[in-house]
Order: structure tokens, then sequence, then C-alpha cells
């Protein structure tokens, strides 16, 4: 099998669409096919969910930080080269 090619452990048994991951592919299954889940299924959901809810709000968190550090040290480059 390809590097590139999902895992086929990872299908979605309704569309047929394959995921490299777990995670992926219960994501999918709660936005495309939540009336056919379990209740085991609707918590795996809800748990993946929150993890990528917290990992986006990480990555917004530290892409401001950086987007800040930039601002500044432009910044003060300008004031010190500019002057």
């Amino acid at each position: 099998m390809s590097q590139n090619t999902p895992d086929s452990t990872y299908r979605c048994d309704i569309c047929g669409r394959r995921f490299y991951a777990a995670d992926h592919h219960i994501l999918h299954r709660g936005v495309r096919h939540p009336e056919t889940m379990t209740k085991d299924e609707q918590d795996a959901y809800r748990e993946a969910y929150r993890a990528e809810a917290a990992a986006i709000r990480s990555f917004r968190i530290r892409a401001l930080g950086v987007l800040v550090v930039l601002y500044f040290g432009f910044l003060f480059l300008y004031v010190i080269y500019a002057s």
C-alpha cells in the first residue's frame, strides 16, 4: 500500500470514503451520517470534536502570538534603522 493511500480500516460504511486516522473517520460520521451512529460512536464523536476544538484554539493562540511578535519585531527594527 502506498504511503499516501489511507488505511482501509478507517473506511465509512455508508459512503465508502477512507481516512488516515480514526478521529477523522468518527468526525466524518458525526457530521455526514449522524443518524446512523450508535451511542458509543456519538460519545466518541463528542470527545474527538472537543479534542479538535482544543487543538484549533491552541493553534489560533500560537498564531496570534507569532503575529504579535513579528509586528513588534518589525516595528522595533523600523525605529532602530529608520531613525
